[in-house]
């Protein structure tokens, strides 16, 4: 009989690919950028405070958001800030201590962080893939020499995760896995598992043999061979970091729900809805600034709200009453 992790995963699974209601997509006809200028709403917001997650080096990650960073600026007129967390939590943590205002997010860190501020932020889009889906997998990556095809030959072997509060790299492998049925505690199943700080840290680590497998997060389409069309692997393969020939891709979980671009509840409505805009017309009127932020392709952004990560927030709560009977 399936279990309860097991049917909630189906759920997530099936809200990842269920078509938009009543949503505004990128792809929508007269989808316009605003018009520049400065806000009624900037005399709340003097500064906007944009947090960007872990998973790669801050360098590359400042890089990555520069442009986006000077487009936000010339069209609101106000000042814009990047702030690097050191891990996918950190981004939570700035949210809770009110020290960002907008930032992009996992499904299972939006999750965490919306419970731990009692709904202090608030769901504004989400990216779509080329299908049309706001879903993405979490794929298992193993050297493509380790002789490791599937998840039975990784009985005995190490795992890394990339981070504790990251939807792919942690929270949805570890609950699909336990439930068919393989335990994730170290030595039940895996020799060891660990947390490598990131994404592109734990398929470094598994390219220098330090594990002998990692998860992290792809859309799942297009080539393989290039690294799908977007994700964690597409991005290291184009910054040169990742040959896929010395990887094998072992497993991939059903489909996840991307996680959404997010504010601080309390903003003004009219700023939340100028950055909806301005994030819907992205894709088209600025594509290199939408791929270097998502990391790759995509039909571009869907609006969204709390009610599309229910389930991965019911998964949370399940998550957090399960460590408190533990401990």
């Amino acid at each position: 009989m399936p279990t309860r992790r097991a049917l909630a995963l189906s759920a997530l699974s099936l809200a990842a690919n269920r078509p938009a209601l009543a949503q505004t997509r990128s792809s929508d006809p007269g989808i316009a950028m605003p018009r520049p200028g400065r806000r009624a709403w900037a005399a709340q917001l003097p500064v906007l405070r944009i947090g960007i997650s872990g998973g790669e080096n801050e360098s590359d990650r400042l890089g990555r958001y520069d442009g986006y960073r000077r487009l936000l600026e010339e069209t609101f007129g106000v000042p814009v800030r990047l702030f690097p967390a050191s891990d996918f939590a950190g981004v939570g943590q700035a949210f809770a201590a009110r020290q960002i205002d907008v930032a992009q997010m996992g499904a299972a860190n939006y999750a965490g962080t919306w419970l731990d501020t009692n709904g202090g932020i608030e769901a504004l889009v989400a990216a779509e893939g080329d299908d049309g889906s706001i879903g993405y997998v979490a794929v298992m990556v193993t050297r493509a020499d380790s002789g490791i095809t599937d998840l039975a030959g990784m009985r005995g072997k190490s795992l890394a995760w990339a981070d504790p509060a990251s939807t792919s790299g942690y929270f949805a492998p570890r609950a699909a896995l336990r439930a068919a049925g393989i335990p994730t505690e170290p030595g039940a199943y895996f020799s060891r598992t660990g947390f490598a700080g990131g994404h592109e840290q734990a398929v470094i680590a598994v390219l220098g043999r330090q594990y002998d497998a990692a998860c992290t997060w792809a859309s799942g389409q297009g080539e393989e061979a290039r690294g799908f069309t977007r994700g964690n692997l597409r991005a290291m393969v184009d910054k040169g970091m990742l040959d896929m020939r010395d990887i094998r891709v072992i497993w991939r979980s059903d489909p996840i729900p991307s996680g959404p671009i997010a504010a601080r509840a309390d903003l003004p409505a009219a700023f939340k809805d100028d950055l909806r805009r301005f994030l819907l017309a992205l894709p088209v009127a600025h594509r290199d600034i939408y791929e270097a932020i998502e990391r790759g392709g995509g039909t571009g952004f869907r609006t969204v709200t709390h009610a599309d990560y229910a389930l991965v927030v019911r998964l949370r709560q399940e998550e957090a009453a399960e460590r408190r009977r533990r401990g």
